[in-house]
């Protein structure tokens, strides 16, 4: 996985871990990371107001992604998680240049690729996400400079985020639709599946209900959570005082409030914040 690493980036380092998504999506790698590292706090920002980030020019996936960076740097973040597909392919070079090695930064796509190479170098895996993080082609143009033999199909399926940023998945309507992407052509004969989006492990079952068992699903969450554990490990673990998790969107909403609820608990405290033209 590439990170930008400076001497901030100590395990004794004080602060929180910054993460930031469009909206929800990013609550399924925060709550990853502190499954792996306990002893951390999160700051976790979901830009609700311009969700979903798939149907944004690049400039404005840039401008949004350079201002919560710089309100996490803030906050005193420690390292800042690009917890979002579309952001990590298209923004990741320009917060690491905004940062300027100030902490480190970390993306949701790296640990995937390399996860892809190392399992499947001559295989079929196909990648859905959404319509940006398709056009920029980032999984292959990675997945290609590791395993060039490696035959990747990638699909947009634009409607996945915001149906489950609604709260619409695990009935009739998140299966219907979910059939008709996942019989795409594109992805007959795959072995893996790349979920694109931080959304997506929240219909993860559903996914593995109508793939079967032979069609592995990877999540980004889970992989960039294993990477993180590494980096800030046994110190952060061990760690004595209570973690303090904070939540902040550009603009509430009900079903952020809930999902973070199902994730953290009652101790999640949702605040309001605009970034915008500050």
């Amino acid at each position: 996985m590439t990170a930008v690493r400076t001497q901030a980036n100590s395990r004794e380092s004080v602060g929180p871990i910054g993460i930031f998504d469009s909206g929800i999506g990013g609550l399924t790698v925060a709550a990853a990371i502190r499954d792996r590292l306990p002893g951390v706090s999160l700051l976790y920002f979901g830009d609700t107001a311009h969700m979903p980030y798939g149907d944004k020019s690049e400039d404005a996936i840039r401008y949004y992604s350079i201002r919560i960076a710089h309100y996490l740097l803030k906050n005193k973040a420690k390292a800042i998680v690009i917890a979002c597909n579309t952001a990590s392919s298209i923004a990741s070079r320009v917060v690491e240049e905004f940062v300027d090695g100030r902490v480190p930064v970390y993306n949701v796509i790296d640990p995937v690729v390399d996860q892809i190479a190392q399992r499947y170098p001559n295989g079929k895996v196909g990648v859905i996400g959404t319509k940006a993080t398709v056009r920029t082609a980032a999984y292959a143009k990675g997945i290609a400079s590791k395993a060039p033999n490696c035959d990747v199909r990638m699909l947009a399926t634009p409607l996945l985020a915001p149906m489950i940023e609604e709260g619409f998945f695990n009935n009739n309507i998140s299966t219907s639709i979910l059939k008709s992407y996942l019989s795409n052509r594109k992805l007959k004969g795959i072995e893996a599946l790349v979920l694109g989006c931080t959304h997506y492990p929240l219909i993860r079952s559903e996914m593995a209900a109508l793939l079967g068992e032979g069609v592995e699903l990877m999540d980004s969450a889970q992989l960039l959570a294993a990477e993180l554990e590494k980096e800030w490990g046994p110190g952060a673990k061990a760690a004595s005082a209570e973690p303090k998790h904070r939540f902040v969107v550009s603009d509430y909403t009900d079903s952020f409030a809930k999902t973070a609820r199902l994730f953290f608990g009652r101790k999640v405290h949702l605040t309001e914040e605009s970034l915008w033209g500050n």
